[in-house]
């Protein structure tokens, strides 16, 4: 949890570097935003495999009730 903790840390702080107010310090090279997700993606990968749970299961679940039930009207659905 502490590792998930750190690299969601890096991924805001690269976010707000790349579309907020905060501005890298001087030296401080440019990380792609692309890495810090797959970063946090694959930590919580981990984290699901260490305690067996089917993440490919579990996706389906939770993007089933999220499209048809919750969120269903959120977002305009395309053709």
């Amino acid at each position: 949890m502490a590792h998930l903790t750190q690299e969601v840390g890096e991924l805001a702080r690269e976010t707000s570097h790349l579309y907020g107010v905060e501005k890298k310090k001087y030296g401080q090279g440019a990380k792609d935003l692309g890495d810090e997700i797959v970063d946090v993606i694959f930590t919580l990968v981990c984290l699901a495999n260490s305690k067996k749970i089917d993440l490919d299961k579990a996706f389906k679940k939770i993007v089933k009730e999220k499209l048809n039930k919750r969120d269903k009207n959120r977002w305009e659905k395309k053709k």
